[in-house]
């Protein structure tokens, strides 16, 4: 799935933009329609590495999409500045997501660490699994939380850009298609990880049993 996120970006990042405008132009024109004018759009370094922060406000591209003038570029970066439009507009399941960040960062440094454990000593100490399966249950959590907040921004910046005809007829649903491979791979990683939350309930059930 990352390898054909990374062929969809690279396709169109080969097909110039129309309306000639840069993934930090698209962003910065973005924001300023909907009234967002406390959002920085900075440069930062790594491939497909871009993200909004909303801790210090900030649209953080990826020098392909800072600098390209491909419709990749723009669909990017009009999604993450669907993520800042969903941070001024208090959008539920951004502040759902928001509130999990610091527990699992925390639970992710261990987390692996405590499962095993508890593999091992489930015999003796059966709750130290069940403290990893709390744990790895959490990071499930949020990432089906991410779902929302993912979509919800790809479709507000896939309105926009056709609203401004800065992307529209075949250059819309090119954007479309790659916001929707970007998608996928958190549809993946979600279903992935209740797999593995299922499978560590069933080896608790099963050594308990």
């Amino acid at each position: 799935m990352s390898y054909r996120l990374k062929s969809k970006f690279k396709e169109y990042s080969l097909i110039p933009l129309s309306a000639g405008l840069s993934g930090k132009e698209i962003a910065e024109k973005m924001l300023a329609d909907n009234g967002i004018a406390d959002v920085k759009v900075i440069s930062v370094e790594g491939f497909l590495s871009d993200h909004y922060n909303p801790l210090n406000k900030t649209v953080n591209l990826s020098p392909e999409v800072y600098n390209g003038r491909s419709i990749a570029a723009a669909a990017v970066s009009a999604h993450e500045c669907g993520h800042a439009v969903q941070h001024a507009k208090s959008y539920a399941w951004l502040n759902m997501r928001s509130t999990l960040v610091p527990v699992v960062q925390f639970s992710s440094g261990i987390m692996q660490w405590i499962l095993l454990a508890g593999v091992l000593l489930i015999s003796v100490f059966p709750y130290l699994l069940i403290a990893g399966i709390i744990m790895f249950a959490l990071t499930t959590i949020f990432s089906f939380i991410t779902l929302p907040v993912e979509f919800d921004a790809s479709k507000r910046a896939l309105a926009w850009l056709n609203r401004t005809q800065l992307a529209h007829g075949q250059e819309h649903e090119k954007a479309k298609d790659a916001l929707n491979w970007a998608a996928m791979t958190y549809v993946v990683a979600a279903i992935g990880s209740l797999a593995t939350l299922l499978y560590y309930i069933s080896i608790f059930s099963d050594r308990r049993g």
